[in-house]
């Protein structure tokens, strides 16, 4: 018996305490009628005449009366939990909108201004970012002096986090960064989905740009639709690059041709003019989640496209058993 309970799945457990609650209470009100219908029975009459004086004055009767009216309500709440069983293999229909990140992993962003560091810190944001996400397709540029397509568009994130968690400043040679190149890779991509109404691009960069022909390729991915969204990486005091030997420690600074160290500052210039002229918006990167929370309130406000249909198991509703049941009870109570 335990086996067969176990199996049932209570898909509105949140109404537990209401449920409660109300059966206690019609338990005691039933409770406190019986007891003073029974006392004023007694006083009214003996019992031998009872049953010919008093319709229903049968305590049995009463108490049967009751017991029904009492079984066929714990039937209605329990069916206020929507009880359910049986998973049954369905496809739904999931709508939602293309997003490409862009992780900047020039050697600057190996700067400590950010803990533990910049890259790192991107990184930790864009996985609460993808845990805030309802339904979105992701994919995942990398980008310095060179880009890649780390991972394309998928609804997987765990395969998303994977490639995320294997980002390192040494996956691309170059230790500049040139923005237009990942700009022309979400181009790209997008170019082979001419029909999607909402093309997103999120660029997670300190700002510090290489690029030769950054306006002309802003300017194109502004009339092919592109959202830019920029998250600023970065303090404008900057910090220092550190150079990392082969085990992980620190051996010093990048220092410049006069021998002086270098201070990488964020550029929030550029990514609020690419973000502006594309209808995006420059974001900065905070310790807290109000940065994730804006973005999320301007991605929310973009039109949602079709992503196809996706095989998932669910549970059968059996409420409606609950339901005849309890209005069974309830009829008998009445027909008595």
């Amino acid at each position: 018996m335990l086996q067969y309970l176990n199996m049932i799945h209570f898909a509105g457990v949140q109404n537990k305490t209401i449920a409660l609650s109300l059966c206690f209470f019609v338990f005691l009100c039933l409770f406190v009628r019986f007891i003073k219908t029974q006392k004023s029975i007694n006083k009214l009459t003996v019992k031998k005449w009872r049953n010919l004086l008093i319709l229903n004055a049968s305590f049995f009767k009463l108490f049967l009366k009751a017991s029904l009216f009492m079984l066929g309500f714990c039937f209605l709440m329990i069916a206020l939990l929507r009880p359910q069983w049986n998973k049954k293999e369905e496809q739904v229909a999931q709508t939602g909108r293309d997003l490409l990140i862009a992780v900047d992993i020039s050697r600057s962003m190996l700067a400590q201004d950010l803990k533990p560091n910049r890259l790192e810190f991107a990184k930790k944001k864009i996985k609460k970012l993808l845990y805030n996400l309802s339904c979105e397709r992701v994919g995942l540029i990398l980008f310095s002096g060179e880009s890649v397509l780390q991972c394309p568009l998928t609804t997987d994130y765990g395969a998303f986090f994977m490639f995320l968690d294997g980002l390192d400043v040494e996956m691309i040679s170059s230790g500049t960064t040139t923005i237009d190149g990942a700009l022309l890779q979400a181009m790209n991509i997008f170019e082979s989905m001419p029909t999607k109404k909402t093309k997103l691009l999120c660029l997670f960069t300190d700002g510090e740009d290489f690029s030769t022909n950054l306006v002309e390729v802003k300017d194109k991915a502004a009339k092919e639709g592109i959202a830019i969204f920029t998250f600023g990486i970065g303090t404008t005091h900057g910090a220092p690059i550190p150079i990392i030997d082969e085990k992980g420690k620190r051996k010093g600074f990048e220092k410049d041709d006069k021998g002086a160290i270098i201070m990488s500052k964020l550029n929030e210039g550029i990514l609020k003019n690419l973000a502006q002229q594309t209808g995006g918006k420059y974001i900065l990167a905070t310790k807290n989640d109000s940065d994730i929370k804006e973005f999320i309130k301007n991605v929310s406000l973009f039109e949602t496209d079709s992503l196809g249909e996706r095989s998932v198991e669910r549970y059968q509703e059996q409420y409606p058993y609950f339901i005849a049941i309890s209005f069974l009870c309830f009829l008998l109570e009445w027909l008595l």
